[in-house]
């Protein structure tokens, strides 16, 4: 990982180490000489909150969102995350409009905190959807799959936060001349629906981030702190996690489902039916008759047959293993276990903290 030596704080590292936050002017140091561990974790988050942009903009403690996902990302999952510090998402993309309403309203009931709705914008009752958001007065919107202008003008007027998920930078540059807060570049590595791009997060963040400057968050692969260290040294103000969180405790999604993923290996994920609408989901028979589908040439037609009603909800959320679509990313490959969201929070800020501690001291970063 190189980043430029001017950017890292000089002076003081004879302090205890305490985790900086990148912003795009650079490091901002959060250094709290001589204080033990549970004296500094509020001064932390504070100085996070004071620094960095993301922080600010959705009044959260931490720079890192959880995915709002289909079938997975209920009240449950998305006040877990908030109450544990970052920006929980329920995914509505795959609920009814009264179902919505009511987790939204569980989700108030759970935490005080912020959350969100993501909105995919090819969803058929996407009118009721951004009625029960205003009626509701969640603070917080993400939008996806499709034109930022329809809805980020009537979002913004009744003074909501709107958030676009993007997988280029033409539509990057789209998403802030529509007037979004913030924006979500989302690489080919992640689960579900992907663009048609196939750019790595790797690639897309950086120039993303020369191309915007509303506040951005790198999504596609990233399930560590590590990771998130990566992303925000590449320009990222913030990360989202979704295959991450769909093994948590809080999430929806089906047991059996949790445990294939946990289980899967790495190259496991393939992106496939490119000609309706790009996802990432795991090798499975279902996926093996798509491939059959393909070696028969099968038209576009014939391709919608195969895949059929509710494979997703099938899969992820009634746990059909073998005939269901298994949306997921690439990450899933390191994921080994099912947690409280809270834990996995913490954990990921914990080695962001360490793997940034490596960056400053390690040798073989001071090329």
């Amino acid at each position: 990982m190189d980043i430029p030596r001017q950017v890292l704080p000089t002076g003081k590292l004879n302090q205890i180490p305490v985790p900086s936050t990148w912003n795009r002017g650079g490091w901002i140091s959060t250094t709290c000489a001589g204080r033990p561990t549970a004296d500094r974790e509020p001064l932390i988050s504070r100085a996070v909150e004071r620094s960095n942009p993301l922080c600010r903009l959705f009044k959260v403690d931490l720079p890192l969102v959880q995915a709002g996902m289909i079938w997975c990302s209920g009240w449950r999952l998305a006040s877990a995350v908030s109450n544990a510090g970052g920006l929980g998402i329920i995914g509505s993309g795959s609920m009814y409009p009264e179902v919505l309403r009511e987790h939204v309203r569980k989700c108030k009931a759970a935490t005080d905190k912020p959350f969100a709705v993501n909105v995919p914008m090819l969803y058929p009752d996407i009118d009721e959807h951004m009625a029960t958001i205003i009626e509701e007065e969640v603070p917080i919107v993400f939008t996806s799959a499709g034109n930022p202008s329809t809805w980020t003008r009537m979002l913004k007027d009744h003074g909501r936060t709107v958030v676009h998920v993007v997988s280029s930078v033409k539509f990057a540059r789209k998403a802030v001349d529509a007037g979004v807060d913030a924006v979500v570049a989302e690489g080919f590595e992640a689960g579900g629906h992907n663009g048609r791009e196939e750019t790595t997060t790797l690639v897309l963040v950086p120039m993303v981030r020369e191309a915007i400057d509303v506040p951005l968050i790198a999504a596609g692969g990233i399930g560590t702190g590590r990771a998130m260290l990566a992303a925000m040294v590449l320009g990222a103000d913030g990360v989202q996690l979704g295959s991450r969180f769909v093994c948590s405790e809080e999430s929806s999604a089906h047991p059996a489902f949790k445990q294939r993923v946990v289980a899967a290996g790495e190259g496991e994920t393939v992106l496939t039916l490119k000609e309706l609408a790009p996802v990432r989901l795991i090798r499975n028979p279902f996926f093996q008759q798509v491939q059959e589908a393909y070696a028969r040439c099968a038209t576009t037609e014939q391709l919608k047959e195969v895949l059929g009603r509710a494979r997703a909800k099938r899969g992820m959320f009634e746990g059909d293993l073998d005939e269901g679509e298994l949306e997921i990313g690439q990450v899933s490959g390191q994921l080994r276990d099912i947690l409280p969201a809270a834990t996995i929070v913490r954990q990921v800020m914990d080695e962001y903290h360490s793997a940034r501690k490596e960056l400053l001291d390690a040798p073989r970063f001071h090329a």
